[in-house]
């Protein structure tokens, strides 16, 4: 895909004992394997796949996890101990492997979750043999190489994970051998059998942050080290010790308990299991702070009274939905377990704390009176968002406060459910910059979401060529009424005259229809005939296209944008420039498609495109260049609870410099790494949060190709033509 970008860029470094070559980019004539495995699974189904990694015959059991960034945190989770590791994820390998031998301030693997890949196999749909990143050293396939790992290539997982989704998680076994017959499974050993904790637990005792004011005992049983590092950067002082270590004797020494993440069946864990059964169960007096994860949420599952069950084919994922059964809030979380906890048996004074949105299952547990609470996901992530990093804060403050329960803040209520019964819809108009066909689609939806609730739907587009404008038979979800007009202010108010709505849709109709909504705005005209603005207030999408104020909002929540300044005429442009130095890029606001943008090398360029840009729209943003960085979007949905939704985020194939319409977009990005991607989740979630956008929305980044720096380029408070055809490849609704 990038090949005539990939060129030789090594350099010598050491690892442990030996020295390799570690490049942040493939070579270019470096060629696929032509090697040859096979993967047998126990039902009898066999799959002829490319070996990219250690060509070594494996066992284990086969899962699969639907993380789109990660595979270097996922493959060394001790979590994955035994397995054989499908990602759903079709493309791997773009962004390469880090380097094994950088540590942390911690003197932890910086980049990894454990000093080793766990899982004996890893299976992909799409190998890239061909890497490029600014943090690789390596390309995956040569770190499986380098750990004696398979790997597997040009499997059709999305049947391989459908026929596990059925069946359960499967053993299997990837064969090199391809004249040998199929494996006999009665002699295959189950690594659930196996007590794969131990296999994986710290031996000795080890203390991280020695001197740190909150004492507390980690029992590990598998644990990541993200988690190390998330207790010790809030304060603690870890003393991690082994799975069957005699703690409960030794409470008193500290601030509270931790109980760790791992692999396998958490009923063979029965020295762990007692020890908690002694420390739930002591005096008041004695009491201190309980918070397991994952493996330690089953156990202390068990040792509330609860029965470890084994799920079909388990949650391994980095895009789960949990429900908070204290607050009602809704988190997305990272997952890998293949146990939970029936909660039917727990005994007096214990509840369900987290419920899984999707199965049901059980996602954590808490004590009604005392400050013990589990979560099955996974809160420090890594990979995976971070939505719910907050409970470490939680579980620290709780050991300052050892006699109180654990509660969780209550978002603020919701505002009521709107009271319109006749809702105007500005659709997607014709086929032009700022109100093209390509919203036709996800407008159509919102429509249908409109019926669905009950509501009386009128319909404003004047493209007869559209799924909105159908009203024959065929449509299940037509317009109530269409009007056949152009979506201007003087038609928009005369058909308000004439049908008299309620509420309104402004965000489903590309730019045209948002410049339309301001000017109504601006004009009272809502006010004038009680037309409630459904969605995000008009007010901010003034902040989000006003450039001046976008900057000021995102500079109250400390946010990196580019240098730049709102001008007015072109005088100031040209001040502006001497400030910042060409080349420089100019923004139009409230500006249709990129209309009036573009890259300014001098002056004579700059008061040619100022000119023109200035004809377009009364403003313009004067800021510094940034061509050649990444283009990245992120497709946000915040509802009117507070809970944001990442839909999907994507890359542009050609550097900023070349407008989008111009480029190729790909969806999802292909080259941005697990804390590449989630810090800029983070930061879109962060910003739609502060700028109070109440529905769908599009945030544009500037990423530094060679470091973890970026920039916001802008914020469209409204339906994108990405989003728009996000929803329509993606079956989105």
């Amino acid at each position: 895909m990038i090949r005539n970008l990939l060129r030789a860029n090594g350099r010598r470094l050491n690892a442990g004992s030996s020295a390799r070559l570690m490049a942040t980019q493939s070579s270019g004539d470096v060629a696929p394997s032509d090697a040859l495995a096979t993967l047998y699974l126990e039902d009898g189904t066999s799959f002829t796949a490319k070996s990219f990694g250690c060509h070594e015959s494996v066992e284990g059991e086969v899962v699969f996890t639907t993380g789109m960034v990660g595979y270097t945190e996922s493959l060394t989770d001790p979590s994955y101990q035994g397995q054989i590791l499908t990602l759903t994820q079709p493309m791997v390998g773009n962004y390469g492997v880090p380097d094994r031998s950088k540590m942390d301030e911690f003197g932890l693997p910086a980049h990894f979750e454990s000093t080793k890949i766990h899982p004996k196999g890893l299976i992909v749909q799409d190998y890239s043999h061909h890497y490029s990143h600014w943090n690789a050293a390596s390309s995956l396939g040569d770190w499986l190489k380098e750990e004696g790992v398979a790997g597997l290539s040009g499997i059709d997982t999305r049947m391989l994970t459908k026929k596990i989704r059925e069946k359960g998680a499967l053993m299997g076994r990837i064969e090199v051998d391809t004249s040998v017959a199929a494996p006999d499974f009665s002699s295959v050993v189950n690594p659930n059998l196996q007590h794969l904790v131990d296999e994986v637990s710290l031996k000795g005792t080890k203390i991280y942050g020695a001197g740190n004011p909150t004492k507390i005992i980690a029992i590990d049983c598998g644990m990541k080290l993200n988690i190390i590092r998330q207790l010790v950067r809030r304060g603690a002082e870890l003393t991690v010790v082994p799975w069957n270590y005699p703690f409960a004797d030794e409470m008193h020494k500290y601030d509270g308990l931790f109980l760790s993440n791992g692999p396998g069946d958490p009923t063979m864990c029965v020295e762990t299991i007692d020890q908690l059964r002694k420390v739930v169960t002591c005096s008041d007096k004695d009491v201190k702070p309980i918070f397991g994860i994952c493996l330690g949420n089953q156990l202390m599952g068990i040792a509330a009274g609860g029965k470890a069950e084994r799920l079909k084919f388990g949650n391994r994922a980095s895009n789960t939905p949990v429900i908070n059964q204290q607050t009602g809030e809704c988190y997305i979380t990272s997952q890998n377990h293949g146990y939970h906890i029936n909660c039917e048996t727990l005994h007096q004074g214990w509840k369900t704390l987290f419920t899984n949105a999707n199965d049901g299952s059980n996602e954590g547990i808490a004590h009604e009176t005392r400050p013990y609470f589990t979560a099955q996901f996974h809160p420090e992530a890594s990979c995976g968002p971070s939505d719910t990093e907050f409970m470490f804060d939680t579980f620290l403050e709780a050991c300052k406060k050892p006699t109180q329960k654990i509660t969780f803040p209550v978002r603020n209520a919701a505002p009521p459910v709107t009271s319109a019964k006749r809702v105007l819809l500005l659709g997607s108009g014709g086929t032009s910059i700022g109100q093209a066909g390509e919203f036709d689609y996800s407008g159509g939806q919102a429509i249908k979401a409109l019926k669905e609730e009950g509501k009386e739907v009128v319909l404003m587009n004047p493209n007869i060529a559209s799924v909105q404008t159908n009203m024959d038979n065929k449509s299940e979800n037509k317009a109530d009424h269409v009007y056949f007009l152009p979506v201007t202010p003087e038609f928009v108010e005369e058909v308000i005259k004439k049908e008299k709505p309620d509420g309104i849709v402004v965000s489903m109709g590309g730019q045209t229809a948002l410049n339309c909504a301001v000017e109504l705005y601006e004009n009272g005209i809502f006010d004038k005939y009680g037309v409630e603005v459904l969605g995000t207030p008009i007010s901010v999408v003034i902040d989000t296209e006003d450039r001046q104020l976008f900057s000021d909002k995102l500079h109250e929540i400390d946010e990196k944008i580019a240098e730049s300044y709102a001008v007015n005429n072109l005088p100031d442009a040209v001040e502006a420039a001497k400030k910042i130095g060409y080349p420089l890029m100019i923004r139009s606001a409230f500006a249709l498609g990129g209309l009036g943008s573009g890259i300014c090398q001098d002056e004579e360029m700059l008061k040619d495109m100022g000119s023109k840009a200035l004809s377009l729209s009364d403003q313009i943003l004067v800021e510094r260049s940034m061509k050649g960085w990444k283009e990245i979007e992120y497709e946000v949905v915040r509802d009117a609870h507070d809970n944001c939704v990442t839909v999907c985020n994507m890359e542009n194939f050609d550097p900023l410099g070349i407008h989008t319409g111009d480029s190729i977009v790909m969806a999802p990005s292909q080259t941005l790494s697990n804390d590449e991607y989630h810090m800029l989740r983070d930061t879109a979630i962060k910003v739609v949060r502060h700028l109070g956008i109440i529905g769908e929305c599009n945030i544009q980044y500037a990423l530094h190709p060679e470091s973890m720096d970026y920039c916001i380029i802008e914020v469209n408070a409204r339906l994108s033509r990405s989003s728009a055809l996000a929803s329509m490849q993606l079956d989105i609704h």
